[in-house]
């Protein structure tokens, strides 16, 4: 997919990047762009000895970027190894390089997870075993989210240092987005002061989380993995962790259910509670929740600005990104 954000590169570039990674540039069988999205640039780079990798390269730093998406390759890194840890599918890191030697860029290298977006195979999952695909990603999400960190916010501190309270770092976090929206002239559907007004208002409801979890912010159907060639589709991976925070649980039902209601979720729910965690969708829940939706409904409307992504398709997406994010706002004040 054509973005100014993605960099091409040349034979040689992939070569000194593989070298520089421990891999012999003359072992490369092929090396094909993965053209879904439109910030990273991906390639999967396959080798004569069979083994398939992911080579990821981040826009080049002459790229206008929102506040928080300043060092999110390293919060990819370490999205994927802290996961492991947890025995959820995401892929292996193999190396990282951000010194910018070889291109005006952050690489990271890793391992090929099997499958390809549940997004891009939506319509060959048949009910049941889309309600088995979803049990199994709520006990995915579960063990993430059974990983805590040292503090609240976003582990590359593009935003602020991490805080020892989610109220500070969220607060913190939507004062970036807003003042990214007025820096790039965006058009929100209402001032961007009387939405931190509202969000400020119900802020100490943050104050009920006291443990940093890890928190993907961005699962999805695009980020999810389906492998389809077993009789069984599986999970194949977690991907594009770089959007990670250390923060609330909640946070991360915002984009599993987008534009959807996360408590109709049934298979996901029950999963999720299976693998031992809880969740109870109170009115303050509730609550935050709509404070989360609001938070990424702002990042969509701002990041389409600085990326030029314009058109038919974009100006709906826009329209409806703008209309639910009002609608969070009013169930917030109401």
């Amino acid at each position: 997919m054509s973005s100014p954000y993605k960099q091409q590169l040349d034979a040689a570039q992939l070569r000194a990047l593989l070298a520089g990674a421990g891999i012999d540039p003359a072992m490369i069988q092929s090396s094909d762009e993965l053209t879904e999205g439109l910030f990273n640039t991906a390639y999967r780079i396959e080798l004569s000895d069979g083994n398939v990798f992911v080579l990821k390269v981040s826009p080049s730093s002459e790229m206008p970027l929102l506040t928080y998406e300043h060092g999110i390759m390293v919060t990819e890194a370490m999205f994927y190894r802290a996961a492991a840890t947890a025995r959820v599918p995401v892929p292996q890191v193999v190396h990282t390089d951000y010194t910018h030697r070889v291109v005006d860029s952050d690489v990271l290298l890793m391992s090929h997870c099997p499958g390809r977006s549940w997004y891009s195979q939506r319509d060959h999952i048949g009910p049941t075993d889309r309600a088995r695909l979803r049990g199994d990603l709520g006990e995915m999400v579960a063990a993430l989210h059974s990983i805590t960190g040292p503090g609240f916010g976003y582990p590359a501190h593009s935003v602020a240092p991490l805080s020892a309270s989610w109220r500070e770092a969220f607060t913190a976090m939507v004062d970036a987005v807003l003042a990214d929206a007025g820096k790039f002239g965006v058009t929100l559907p209402r001032p961007g002061g009387e939405i931190a007004d509202v969000i400020a208002a119900h802020a100490p409801l943050l104050d009920e989380v006291a443990t940093p979890a890890l928190v993907h912010f961005d699962l999805w159907d695009g980020n999810i993995l389906v492998d389809m060639s077993a009789p069984t589709p599986t999970v194949g991976g977690l991907i594009d962790g770089e959007r990670a925070m250390w923060a609330d649980p909640l946070a991360d039902f915002v984009s599993l259910a987008l534009f959807r209601d996360i408590e109709q979720d049934i298979a996901f729910l029950n999963g999720y509670r299976a693998a031992g965690r809880q969740v109870t969708f109170d009115s303050h829940a509730r609550q935050r929740l709509s404070l989360y939706r609001s938070y990424l409904y702002l990042i969509m409307l701002t990041e389409a600005v600085p990326r030029g992504t314009t058109g038919g398709e974009h100006d709906s997406l826009t329209n409806l990104v703008a209309a639910e994010l009002l609608s969070e706002l009013a169930a917030l004040t109401a």
